[in-house]
């Protein structure tokens, strides 16, 4: 998700992202460790204007234990358009 707008950047600027990762990479890993493995993945990003990335990072077993708070909600009225 592109957050930049929520910062003092150049207008159209896209340097500020919120990321959600979810990889089996993760296993066994710390939280700090997910975020590096993340940032390294991103070098290239981040020499070309990339200036912040918020990461969470899930294994998929966190992923889908998580599956109830991920799912929008269905929408339980009917909007119609139009007069």
């Amino acid at each position: 998700v592109n957050e930049s707008y929520k910062h003092n950047v150049p207008k159209g600027s896209e340097t500020h992202f919120k990321v959600h990762v979810v990889s089996s990479s993760f296993e066994g890993q710390s939280l700090v460790q997910r975020h590096r493995l993340v940032n390294n993945a991103l070098t290239e990003e981040f020499a070309a204007g990339l200036h912040a990335l918020s990461i969470r990072g899930q294994t998929p077993q966190q992923f889908e234990a998580d599956a109830a708070i991920q799912q929008t909600p269905a929408c339980l009225g009917k909007h119609e358009h139009g007069s």
